[in-house]
């Protein structure tokens, strides 16, 4: 209820300006917000760049990066959950049902999601290997229909041709008879795709009932001690030297702790929906940071490519917010 003054009907001086203070706080918390979920969008960019770097430049493999960052990454991750929870943060292990799905999120989900992007950098390059994994939204989209049981809307059909139409052009540049991807670089990129899909609908109701440290942090971890035991990441020779720690140490901390930490903390500023259209920051950060730091160079058709898929995500996330608005 706005209280006024009875006989000039006007708000009194000392209430308006109290709003205009509530006003401006409001606005520079949506401002924060927004600056805090694109540099979170902006560190998960430079770790998949970080990742191409140790690939081009010191002989890492994908399966030793991943193994580490998991294993490492999944520490400080449990770690920031018991600051903020104490030994509640292990209440995720103490349901049979909980721990099971937990398991399958960490060896069906992140530790597969994680694998194939690092494998579809490592075989062409982080800019392109993003932009394929974005495809993500346009599968669960399908997925989803499928479950309801329903017919795609009109600008969800448009932003699935749309991100078809991108990835042949990223592929043959507009040629049919000729590919400027290896067929590599492509399995890879699309396997990215699907396991992303499995990396966002396997937690289900854990994310609802455990904070995001715990999920992520255990899932990670437990991920981590299975790529290790597969892959001995010890056994793996490359350059050691300060470039190859600051790198690793970026991938790690930057990527995942600092990242997750931004971002999460600037959507609950600025809401999901906002969130989500900011988060496309990721593959353009890494397309940019590729090119000035790595001299990875694109064609003007691989920009088109580019371009089709992130727009169709755009176009899935209005169409998102379309539906949750209310009428």
């Amino acid at each position: 209820i706005t209280l006024c003054n009875p006989l000039s009907g006007k708000i009194p001086p000392y209430l308006g300006e109290g709003r205009k203070k509530s006003e401006m706080i409001q606005k520079k918390n949506e401002i924060l917000g927004t600056i805090m979920a694109v540099c979170g969008g902006i560190c998960w960019g430079f770790s998949g760049c970080c990742g191409q770097f140790l690939f081009e430049a010191k002989g890492a493999k994908a399966p030793w990066l991943v193994s580490l960052r998991l294993l490492f990454a999944g520490l400080i991750m449990i770690a920031v959950g018991f600051s903020l929870h104490g030994r509640r943060n292990m209440d995720i292990l103490k349901k049979k049902a909980d721990t099971l799905r937990l398991l399958l999120f960490a060896f069906c989900g992140i530790s597969l999601c994680q694998f194939t992007y690092f494998m579809a950098i490592e075989a062409s390059n982080a800019g392109t290997a993003t932009v394929l994994q974005y495809l993500s939204p346009v599968l669960i989209l399908l997925v989803v229909c499928f479950r309801e049981k329903r017919y795609p809307g009109w600008l969800e059909l448009a932003a699935i041709f749309l991100s078809l139409l991108g990835t042949f052009v990223l592929g043959t540049h507009g040629n049919i008879h000729t590919f400027y991807i290896t067929g590599n670089a492509l399995f890879w990129g699309l396997a990215a795709a699907v396991s992303s899909v499995l990396y966002n609908m396997i937690p289900g109701s854990l994310i609802l009932r455990y904070d995001i440290y715990q999920v992520l942090g255990f899932g990670m971890f437990f991920g981590g001690v299975l790529m290790c035991v597969l892959f001995r990441p010890w056994e793996y020779e490359l350059i050691w030297d300060t470039e190859t720690g600051a790198a690793l140490i970026s991938v790690i901390v930057i990527g995942t702790a600092v990242a997750f930490g931004l971002y999460l903390q600037g959507v609950s500023m600025i809401g999901p929906l906002k969130g989500s259209i900011l988060a496309s920051v990721e593959p353009l950060s890494a397309v940019i940071i590729s090119v000035f730091w790595l001299g990875t160079s694109f064609a003007p058709a691989d920009f088109l490519g580019f371009g089709m898929i992130l727009g169709a995500v755009l176009m899935l996330t209005a169409a998102q917010g379309k539906m949750s608005d209310p009428i």
